[in-house]
C-alpha cells in the first residue's frame, strides 16, 4: 500500500506544465464488487476525456496525456491488492497513483494544479506515526497512519541483538568505541571496554549489552526519521523501554508504550493499540488549535472568508487552517494581481479554492487540518489563523 507522506504531498503540490488531471475513486479490496473497479476507473477516464477536450486540447493530446492511466485498464497487476480508495494525478510528463485507505466519493478535476484535499486527512489528525517493536530476538519498525500499516525494511537496522552485536568480544569493544566518540561516552552503558561477552550471569553486563543494541538501533532508525515530526511508538516487555529511552535521540518519542511480548504482535494488532495512543496526541493538537482560532477571533489574526485566506496562503501568512474535505468553492484566484472569481458551479479553467488555500499553506509551512464539514470552526467551509 502507498503511504502519502507530507513530502509526497509537496512535491504534487509543484505545479507542472500544462492541465492537471486529478482522479479519485472507492475500490473494493474483495468480493464481486472487486470487478467494478475498472470499470469505474473507465468511466472517469471516459470523463477526464470529455473535459479535456472541452478546454481545446487536441484529441492527440489528450489520449497522450491520460495514457499513463489508460494502460492500468488492462494491467492485472495494478488492480490486485487495492486498499479502500485510489488517486490517480497525471501531468504533461507526470503520472503518480496511490493506494489509500481513504473512501473518496468519485472525482475528476481539471485544474493547473492537483486536487489534493481528498487526501489531507492522511496527513493531519489521521496522520502519520512510527511503531518501534523492540525485542532481543526480532526487531520491527513499522509506518502507519490511522487506517495502514506497513513494516519498513532498512538495510542497516539490525533484525535482533544477535545480529547486531555478533556476541564477538572483540568486535563488540571496537563498535562501542566508535560510538562513544559520537558524543555518547558518557552515557552509563556505554564505557568502551566494559562489555562482556555471551553467557554472563551478570545482569549488568545483559543489561549493556542491551543499551549497546539499542544504541545500535536508534542510529538507524534516526537516519529514517530524524526530519519527521511523526510520534514514534515503543513497543516490548517493560524491562526494555526504559533502555531504549536512555539510547533514544528522537525528538518526538511518544511516552507511553505498548507493554506486552512484541514478538506475538501481528502488526495489525500493534497499529490497533499504537492508535489508541497516538489518537490523543493528534486530537489535542486539533483542539489547540481551534481555541487559538477561537481566542483571536475579532483580532483580525482570523477569517472564514475564502477570498481573503485564499491571499494570506499565498504570501505565507496562514498559520493553521482548516477545511471541509468535502465541500468545494470552485472559482478562479490569480496570484499576480490577487483577483479572484467564485462560480456556483465548476466552469472550464476553475479550481477548488478550497485546495489551493490549503496547497499554499502546507506549502509556506503551516498546519492544515481537513475536517468534516461541521468540524470547521464557525461552520464556514474554511477557518484560518494567520501569522501576523
Amino acid at each position: 500500500m502507498s503511504l502519502m507522506s507530507a513530502e509526497n504531498l509537496k512535491k504534487l503540490g509543484d505545479k507542472p506544465p500544462g492541465l492537471c488531471v486529478s482522479i479519485y475513486l472507492q475500490t473494493y479490496r474483495k468480493g464481486a464488487k472487486v470487478q467494478q473497479n475498472t470499470i469505474r476507473f473507465k468511466n472517469l477516464l471516459r470523463e477526464a476525456e470529455e473535459r479535456l477536450l472541452e478546454t481545446g486540447m487536441s484529441d492527440q493530446d489528450v489520449r497522450e496525456l491520460l495514457h499513463p492511466a489508460t494502460e492500468k485498464l488492462d494491467d492485472s497487476l495494478f488492480w490486485e491488492h487495492q486498499s479502500d480508495g485510489l488517486a490517480i494525478f497525471l501531468a504533461e510528463g507526470a503520472f503518480h497513483s496511490y493506494r489509500l485507505p481513504l473512501n473518496f466519493e468519485e472525482l475528476v478535476v481539471i485544474s493547473n494544479h492537483f486536487h489534493l484535499k481528498p487526501i489531507l486527512p492522511l496527513l493531519t489528525n489521521d496522520g502519520l506515526f512510527y511503531i518501534l517493536a523492540l525485542s532481543q530476538k526480532q526487531l520491527r519498525l513499522l509506518e502507519c497512519t490511522h487506517y495502514s500499516v506497513r513494516e519498513v525494511e532498512l538495510e542497516n537496522l539490525p533484525k535482533s541483538m544477535e545480529s547486531a552485536l555478533l556476541y564477538d568480544e572483540t568486535a563488540l569493544d571496537a563498535k562501542f568505541r566508535i560510538a562513544t566518540s559520537k558524543g555518547k561516552a558518557n552515557h552509563p552503558f556505554m564505557q568502551p571496554g566494559t562489555c562482556h561477552g555471551q553467557g554472563s550471569p551478570d545482569m549488568d553486563d545483559i543489561k549493556r549489552n542491551i543499551s549497546h543494541y539499542f544504541h545500535i538501533v536508534e542510529s538507524a532508525i534516526g537516519e529514517y526519521i530524524r526530519q519527521e515530526k511523526a510520534p514514534l511508538v515503543l513497543a516490548g516487555v517493560e524491562y526494555l523501554l526504559p533502555i531504549y529511552r536512555e539510547a533514544n535521540t528522537y525528538p518526538h518519542l511518544v511516552s507511553e508504550g505498548i507493554l506486552g511480548n512484541a514478538d506475538i504482535l501481528k502488526p495489525e494488532e500493534l497499529h490497533a493499540q499504537g492508535w489508541q495512543i497516538v489518537e490523543t496526541l493528534f486530537m489535542e493538537a486539533q483542539q489547540k488549535a481551534i481555541e487559538r482560532y477561537k481566542e483571536l477571533a475579532g483580532t483580525g489574526l482570523t477569517s472564514n472568508d475564502v477570498e481573503e485566506a485564499i491571499t494570506a496562503a499565498s504570501s505565507g501568512r496562514i498559520e493553521s487552517l482548516f477545511v471541509g474535505v468535502c465541500a468545494h468553492k470552485w472559482g478562479v484566484f490569480n496570484p499576480e494581481d490577487s483577483t479572484l472569481l467564485i462560480h456556483p458551479v465548476p466552469e472550464i479553467g476553475d479550481e477548488d479554492l478550497l485546495d489551493t488555500v490549503a496547497i499554499e499553506t502546507i506549502s509556506h509551512g503551516g498546519t492544515v487540518y481537513a475536517v468534516e464539514p461541521d468540524k470547521v470552526p464557525d461552520r464556514a467551509p474554511l477557518a484560518a489563523v494567520f501569522r501576523y
